[in-house]
C-alpha cells in the first residue's frame, strides 16, 4: 500500500505562506553573518561558513522580486542540499513541519503571476489559507 502522507517545511515570506519537501532539507538554523560575492546575481545575499563548509546564501525574497526584509530582522536559513551542493535560503519565518495529504495538491493557477509561477510547482489546500510548494531545483538556478 503507497503512503498518500508528505512532509514539507513551511515557511513565510512577506505575506506568503511556502514550504518545501523535508527531504530536500538538510537543516533549519538561524541567521549566520555572509560575506558578500562582487558581481553575483542580485539574490546571492553572500556566503556563510557552515562548519568548514563554504556556502550561497539565497535571498528568496529578492528570488522573488518581493521587497527586501527590514533591516532590524534577521531571516533563516533553511539549508537545502541539491546533489553534491549545499545552498541556504533565507526566509522571514520558519514554521512547522506539516504532514499533506497526497490528494489535496493541485497545479499553480493559471493566473499566477511573475517569477513566482515559475518558482511554484503546487499549491496544497488547507482549511484556512493555501499553501504554496517551492521547486526547489528552479529556486537554487539564478539563470
Amino acid at each position: 500500500m503507497k503512503d498518500s502522507s508528505l512532509q514539507y517545511c513551511t515557511f513565510r515570506i512577506a505575506d506568503l505562506y511556502m514550504a518545501i519537501d523535508v527531504a530536500d532539507i538538510q537543516e533549519v538554523i538561524r541567521y549566520q553573518s555572509m560575506t558578500p560575492v562582487p558581481l553575483a546575481p542580485a539574490a546571492v545575499r553572500g556566503l556563510m561558513n557552515l562548519r568548514g563548509q563554504i556556502v550561497t546564501a539565497i535571498d528568496l525574497r529578492t528570488r522573488l522580486c518581493l521587497e527586501p526584509i527590514s533591516l532590524e530582522t534577521l531571516p533563516m536559513n533553511i539549508i537545502i542540499r541539491d546533489g553534491d551542493s549545499v545552498v541556504s535560503l533565507l526566509v522571514d519565518e520558519v514554521g512547522d513541519v506539516i504532514d499533506a495529504d497526497a490528494d489535496l495538491f493541485e497545479p499553480p493557477p493559471a493566473n499566477m503571476a511573475g517569477l513566482a509561477s515559475e518558482l511554484v510547482k503546487e499549491v496544497y489546500k488547507l482549511p484556512e489559507r493555501l499553501l504554496l510548494i517551492l521547486d526547489v531545483g528552479k529556486v537554487i538556478r539564478l539563470q
